[in-house]
């Protein structure tokens, strides 16, 4: 009994659906001490998807095999929904014989897995170590395994149904990037590693009327289902501010930031709001292109130059969140921009990690982004967020624009 709580702890304990299939057969083969188990899963079609092993010597031998097929001793398992124990398997009238490859087994011991009438598949168990027939209470037991580990496989594919649906869900109301022509344009999101993975990661581009380029990015505070509506509401208030509006990004966060007060309980969230246009800033530079930005407590935009230099625009004048207080002022900053330039806007989740600081986060993007400098925008963001690691803890926006060269300009 205590072998049998230990399996169904470690089937709870993992929803990723192969780890908790293996789980199965291993807790199986070793509770009954059978020197071969396998697992078959079907499909929605009925057929059988897949073939998880043990005590069956490396995969060649597996997929020599194949998979199970819905005739013979197995498929009446299938068919039957009930436990099926065989003293000698080629003796037995419904026995097919086995495959090329295939280990030669005397005795069967097997039980379909099920829930609430849908079988998912079947796992059977061959030949005790000891050489003695499989018992009614084996039987008993692999039944006991079999209702656990049905219910682990239908969680295993609620969550990673749920999963999907969810990053869906987010994807379709992020934006679709227009032609911003002459400058290039890639976005990237990736969601969380972990459910919940709506969240209020967003970004933003478009052409303003004047010409210029407008670009946000910005994070709501929260990680679940409200999140990802206010993260719309939120970009579509501040896309009709830039748009309708006009004026420094400064004055348009800080109309965002008073128009927020509809709100019964304002939503937060930090941004960044910038244009991106032709002509020299306010100093009077020969700069080609400009970059004006206000930033609403998000980490601060990464400029990547052509030759891979890096700096991060964090003027001492830094704003508080939108929702928080729409009486603190707003600021607005401009930075000249040369041709092959890369501007790089990104939320938290790329740089924060558990248990480490996040100007280490800061470096080592920098560090990797002087390695892209000149790489294709879907490159380079692909990379950026792949070097990250394939675990995040938060989800990741970033956007990338590159400012054309003197032969595209």
């Amino acid at each position: 009994m205590g072998h049998l709580l230990d399996a169904v702890v470690a089937l709870s304990a993992d929803l990723d659906p192969r780890a908790v299939l293996q789980h199965i057969v291993d807790a199986a083969t070793g509770l009954i001490g059978a020197r071969y188990g396998a697992l078959g899963v079907m499909g929605e079609s009925g057929d059988f998807v897949d073939l998880i092993t043990v005590g069956m010597d490396g995969p060649d031998v597996c997929a020599g095999m194949g998979l199970p097929q819905r005739h013979g001793l197995l498929g009446g398992l299938v068919a039957d929904r009930r436990p099926l124990r065989v003293a000698d398997i080629l003796a037995d009238p419904r026995s097919v014989g086995f495959p090329d490859g295939h280990p030669v087994m005397t005795t069967l011991l097997g039980v379909p897995l099920m829930v609430r009438g849908t079988v998912y598949g079947n796992l059977y168990l061959a030949d005790r170590r000891d050489g003695t027939p499989f018992t009614e209470d084996d039987a008993a037991l692999l039944t006991a395994v079999a209702s656990a580990a049905s219910i682990s496989i239908e969680n295993a594919r609620l969550y990673q149904s749920l999963k999907h649906a969810a990053e869906h869900f987010q994807r379709r109301m992020l934006p679709t990037l227009p032609d911003l022509g002459p400058l290039r344009a890639e976005a990237h999101y990736q969601p969380a590693s972990e459910l919940p993975r709506l969240g209020g990661d967003w970004y933003d581009a478009f052409v303003l009327p004047d010409g210029a380029t407008c670009v946000a990015i910005g994070d709501v505070t929260g990680h679940d289902v409200e999140a990802a509506p206010l993260m719309a509401q939120i970009r579509n208030m501040l896309r009709a501010l830039a748009y309708d509006q006009g004026g420094p990004p400064g004055l348009i966060v800080s109309k965002l930031d008073r128009a927020l007060t509809m709100f019964a309980e304002p939503p937060t969230a930090t941004l960044i709001l910038g244009r991106v246009e032709q002509g020299g800033g306010s100093g009077g530079g020969d700069s080609p292109w400009t970059f004006r930005w206000s930033n609403a407590g998000h980490p601060p935009p990464l400029l990547v130059g052509a030759d891979g230099g890096t700096r991060y625009l964090a003027p001492v004048q830094h704003g508080i969140p939108v929702g928080v207080d729409p009486s603190v002022p707003r600021f607005s900053h401009e930075f000249p921009l040369t041709p092959g330039d890369t501007l790089l806007l990104f939320t938290d989740g790329l740089v924060e990690r558990r248990g480490q600081d996040i100007d280490t986060g800061l470096r080592a993007l920098a560090e990797d982004a002087s390695l892209l400098a000149t790489a294709p925008l879907k490159d380079l963001c692909g990379e950026l967020v792949a070097g990250r690691g394939q675990v995040f803890d938060d989800d990741v926006a970033v956007l990338a624009l590159r400012i054309p060269g003197p032969r595209e300009g």
